[in-house]
């Protein structure tokens, strides 16, 4: 914006701070887009409450976009009131979480691609070559990263946060799968 300026071009930096918030807000709508869609989503497949699922007339969910807002205006009152802690977690969490999903998909792969062999073999129309070294080697080469970043000090700090989040989500499932097995010894008239 200084150079802007000091080409004499007028307003430049108004100009350019309107850009700035244009493309912010934009970026917002996104994903309170997104993460009410997705809320949506998991409330249907039974993995977020149920009543995520309502939507008005015009078939907008809304308890799903106010939780998502609502999860946004907490973050931001986080952030102002700790900002070193709040930003710095969230950002260095999601250093190996993209490594932890895609280490979770080789090794869904492997079993899921073990039992369409078996069951149901006719369904597997795209075969990934090399199978199953491919997938191993993947798995491997993932490990040893993530190993890696265990030991490289300056990474370090983005390692820690990614197994605190892994943990919060694996604890989550753990209590809704222990959930719907009680609810499914429960007797049908004791409930």
């Amino acid at each position: 914006m200084r150079a802007l300026e000091q080409i004499g071009i007028p307003g430049a930096a108004d100009v350019m701070n309107a850009i700035v918030v244009t493309a912010v807000l934009s970026c917002l709508n996104s994903g309170m887009y997104t993460g009410s869609r997705m809320l949506f989503a998991l409330a249907r497949r039974g993995d977020a409450p149920e009543g995520l699922l309502e939507v008005n007339g015009r078939g907008v969910p809304v308890k799903a976009i106010l939780l998502t807002s609502s999860i946004g205006f907490a973050s931001t009152i986080l952030a102002y009131l700790s900002p070193d802690t709040v930003f710095l977690f969230l950002v260095n969490s999601s250093g190996a979480i993209a490594l932890f999903v895609y280490l979770l998909i080789a090794c869904s792969e492997l079993k899921m691609r073990r039992t369409l062999e078996r069951e149901a073999p006719e369904r597997l129309k795209v075969k990934m070559w090399l199978y199953p070294y491919l997938t191993y080697f993947a798995i491997i080469a993932m490990v040893a990263v993530i190993a890696a970043m265990a030991l490289v000090k300056d990474v370090r700090a983005q390692l820690i946060p990614s197994f605190i989040s892994l943990a919060v989500v694996l604890g989550a499932y753990w209590f809704k799968t222990r959930a719907e097995r009680r609810s499914a010894t429960v007797p049908a008239g004791a409930a």
